[in-house]
């Protein structure tokens, strides 16, 4: 566990607190199936055996119901300049949902208002790299790395004075919110993780995959050559590649042209293909990470188990998952447990299916 009150200091992250308002800028939810190791708990969305605290019932609604956010803000945290949605009443029990990649903050549309509905405050933060999110100085490495992002959400927090919140993310997102619960328990009251655990161990990355597995990820190894990096910095290709992998992992889902647009947006930051280049790169031991991070890099390559109570997804579409049992990662989380199948959804859980990962958020914050 790392002390959060020493962290800033040790990894040279400066905190501002200066939030600004930038003004006003989804019918049947996707089955899941739960599962609990813990026969002495009923699995009902109630919790009859935590008497006082009932899980509110989020109301269905079909995806694509909201479009876009009405509360959109930034504020100075860390290395960055965050651009994030707000939703919800100021004071209510805070939930911070993370984007993956290609991704933004679009993909809780329709998940924030229902959350909020339900009492919650909800902050959806554009990651490092997307939208508004900004680096403060033109000399910060660009770098993707999962302790990079990581330590962004806990600058963030720190920034608007939040001590303790359940996290939601899925692919990226996911990924931070795991290496948060791990390295800072102490922060996360709850946890939603799309795939389970995601904290990257790099040697690991070196064993192939099955052949059809590796297709799946061709963008990652297209990523490591200079075609690949150019392609990104490259405005046409950008958008035609991103919207292919919409379209690859997410088989059912009928989106539109300006529900993309809408996300494709976040792209034109002008640090998006640096983060989003470093972050594949490091992933497979291609690139260096930023020496001020090392120290939590290394915590994490040993694999640290999560210990605060999580409710893991599995899309049962997602072409990324070998498995959707949870087998797989089941070991790394030790605290109270719950793992659900979404079925006919795909890899943006969310967007496609935002009442069933509602539900999971407010039933995670009730564990």
């Amino acid at each position: 566990m790392i002390n959060r009150r020493t962290f800033t200091q040790a990894v040279g992250l400066g905190v501002g607190a200066t939030a600004a308002s930038l003004g006003a800028a989804s019918i049947a939810p996707a089955a899941f199936a739960a599962g609990s190791d813990r026969p002495d708990r009923p699995e009902r969305p109630d919790r009859p055996d935590r008497p006082g605290r009932p899980a509110p019932v989020i109301p269905a609604i079909a995806p694509g119901t909201h479009t876009a956010f009405t509360d959109l803000k930034r504020v100075q945290a860390g290395v960055l300049d965050i651009g994030y949605a707000e939703a919800g009443p100021r004071h209510g029990p805070v939930v911070i949902c993370l984007h993956g990649w290609p991704y933004d903050i679009h993909s809780y549309v329709d998940v924030a208002p229902l959350l909020a509905d339900a009492g919650y405050r909800v902050i959806v933060p554009y990651l490092r790299g997307h939208g508004s999110t900004t680096f403060l100085s033109p000399t910060t490495v660009r770098t993707g790395q999962q302790a990079a992002i990581a330590l962004d959400i806990i600058a963030l927090m720190d920034a608007l004075k939040i001590h303790k919140a359940v996290l939601a993310g899925f692919d990226w997102g996911s990924r931070a919110a795991g290496t948060i619960a791990a390295l800072w328990p102490e922060r996360v009251k709850a946890l939603v993780a799309v795939s389970g655990y995601l904290i990257v161990n790099i040697p690991s990355q070196q064993n192939p995959l099955p052949p059809k597995a590796e297709r799946t990820w061709w963008y990652q190894y297209y990523f490591a050559t200079d075609r690949g990096r150019i392609a990104m910095e490259t405005r046409q290709n950008r958008h035609d590649l991103c919207r292919l992998v919409w379209d690859e992992v997410s088989p059912t889902w009928k989106f539109d042209d300006a529900t993309f647009e809408r996300t494709a947006a976040a792209f034109e930051n002008p640090d998006y293909a640096s983060v989003v280049i470093h972050n594949y790169r490091w992933r497979l031991g291609l690139a260096d990470g930023e020496r001020r991070y090392d120290r939590y890099e290394q915590l994490l390559a040993a694999r640290p188990a999560v210990t605060v109570p999580t409710i893991a997804l599995d899309p049962a579409l997602d072409p990324f998952l070998p498995t959707t049992d949870g087998t797989g990662y089941r070991k790394f989380f030790t605290g109270r447990y719950e793992h659900r199948v979404l079925t006919g959804t795909g890899h943006n859980a969310p967007q496609e299916a935002p009442t069933a990962f509602a539900q999971a958020v407010v039933d995670a914050d009730h564990l």
